[in-house]
């Protein structure tokens, strides 16, 4: 902890908007350093981003002089060395695995097939159509949340959110997450607990200021 918190965020990226909750919720002031991922071929391929984060992937935290990278790392840094107002993981072993798996359901089984870089891959090398990447998305969601709906279903440990009554690390990877469900159209009906867990959460200023159309990059309404 040496210095100002820099956020290198693009505003739909999942793994950002990740990061920019748990700022949110430990009430970590930062400035917001925005990368398009789209303009001029992608800003995060720039020999000086690059530098920076040699995957050229969003989000980058900077603090002082040191840089983190990987979203999950960088909310399990600021969990370890700011108090802030709010503790993003629970106190007993036990209940840290189980959100730490729920954490890593979305994370590293459900967001990495339908990653940007992987659509565009579709497209570039096998011109998949626009409706067969759609389903492509809505297959893997699908199945993610179906297994995630059922370990959420009767848990003694959900309450409000995904463990217990206060918003969690599960809970920064859970929103962002159904954030892209609705937008590539899957039926949520299927899930009520996911979709009472995500309203919840919207209803704090936390995840609102965070929410991809509240960033400063976000294409402004005409």
């Amino acid at each position: 902890m040496s210095g100002e918190l820099v956020l290198y965020s693009y505003w739909r990226s999942s793994a950002a908007y990740r990061v920019r909750i748990a700022l949110n919720l430990k009430k970590l002031p930062y400035a917001l350093q925005t990368v398009s991922l789209i303009q001029n071929g992608g800003e995060q391929h720039n020999v000086a981003y690059r530098q920076l984060n040699p995957q050229g992937l969003v989000p980058v935290l900077l603090d002082g002089e040191r840089v983190f990278r990987q979203s999950l790392a960088i909310i399990e840094y600021l969990e370890d060395a700011y108090d802030g107002a709010l503790q993003l993981l629970p106190s007993l072993a036990r209940d840290r695995a189980r959100v730490r798996a729920l954490a890593q359901m979305i994370t590293c089984d459900i967001h990495p097939l339908g990653n940007q870089r992987v659509l565009q891959y579709l497209d570039k090398e096998f011109s998949t159509p626009r409706i067969e990447r759609q389903r492509w998305m809505l297959h893997w969601i699908q199945i993610g949340f179906n297994a995630l709906e059922l370990l959420l279903h009767d848990h003694p440990s959900v309450g409000l959110f995904c463990e217990a009554d206060v918003p969690g690390l599960a809970d920064c990877c859970l929103v962002p997450q159904v954030y892209n469900a609705y937008r590539w159209g899957l039926g949520m009906e299927p899930y009520p607990i996911i979709r009472r867990i995500h309203a919840t959460c919207m209803e704090l200023q936390a995840f609102q200021h965070a929410a991809p159309e509240a960033q400063p990059d976000a294409p402004q309404p005409n």
